[in-house]
């Protein structure tokens, strides 16, 4: 395992093959189908074919950059965390935690560690937050990581215009 961090509860580390399962079963809760349709992967072999995709990422400063969140108690794959970049050299925050390990402060937790080892890694002093305004948990987690909401309202959305929340975090 190439571990990027830990924090008391976490381990984060690069993606490898034998993750697929983990993968594509963390992908179908309703949550992932309603805030990041892109996200799912309905069978193993679509999280098999988009994890090789990222795993060939690691070692570049090009993106995305997805990490696992192992939990260290069970060594459960409970989810991920990356950097992807949205243009003209900015980078945008992502997280997912399995819905059987929501409301545990496992993102907010995998969030704030990430944040200052990957802004080193890539080069950044800012990091942007968008999301769909409806997912206020994925707000409360930017809050708690220190991001600052400064655009609230209509805008693009993976496939589509929608109401969102653009917030962003300095180091």
């Amino acid at each position: 395992m190439n571990i990027l961090t830990e924090t008391e509860r976490l381990i984060i580390t690069e993606m490898t093959p034998d993750m697929a399962e983990d993968v594509h079963l963390n992908s179908l809760d309703e949550d992932t189908r309603r805030f990041v349709p892109d996200e799912v992967f309905e069978t193993l072999e679509d999280a098999e074919e988009t994890l090789e995709f990222l795993i060939s990422q690691y070692g570049s400063t090009e993106g995305p950059l997805v990490y696992a969140l192992i939990t260290k108690d069970t060594d459960k794959n409970i989810g991920y965390v990356q950097l992807v970049p949205i243009g003209e050299g900015k980078w945008e925050i992502g997280y997912h935690v399995a819905k059987a390990f929501t409301n545990k402060g496992y993102a907010t937790e995998a969030v704030k560690a990430f944040l200052s080892v990957m802004a080193k890694k890539v080069g950044v002093k800012e990091v942007y937050g968008i999301r769909l305004l409806k997912n206020t948990a994925s707000g409360r987690v930017l809050e708690k990581c220190g991001f600052e909401t400064f655009f609230t309202g209509e805008g693009d959305y993976h496939d589509g215009v929608y109401e969102i929340s653009k917030s962003v975090w300095k180091i």
